[in-house]
């Protein structure tokens, strides 16, 4: 399921992350990596704030989308 449908205060283990080749490298570097773990802390409107590697990040419904956990 994509991250947007994560339950608040769940810990997830991300199985993919889809989209073009710089938007991979791109949440790859935020740390979003296959295999690590991610929580969501809130989410509004499809847009979500996680944390993930010790960092609370935010993240765009449309980049939350392309986040399989």
């Amino acid at each position: 399921m994509p991250l947007t449908l994560a339950e608040v205060g769940e810990e997830n283990i991300i199985k993919k992350i889809g989209g073009m080749q710089e938007v991979k490298a791109h949440l790859e570097n935020l740390g979003f990596v296959v295999g690590g773990a991610v929580t969501v802390v809130s989410a509004i409107g499809g847009n979500v704030i996680v944390n993930v590697k010790d960092s609370r990040i935010a993240v765009s419904r449309e980049m939350a989308q392309k986040i399989m956990v």
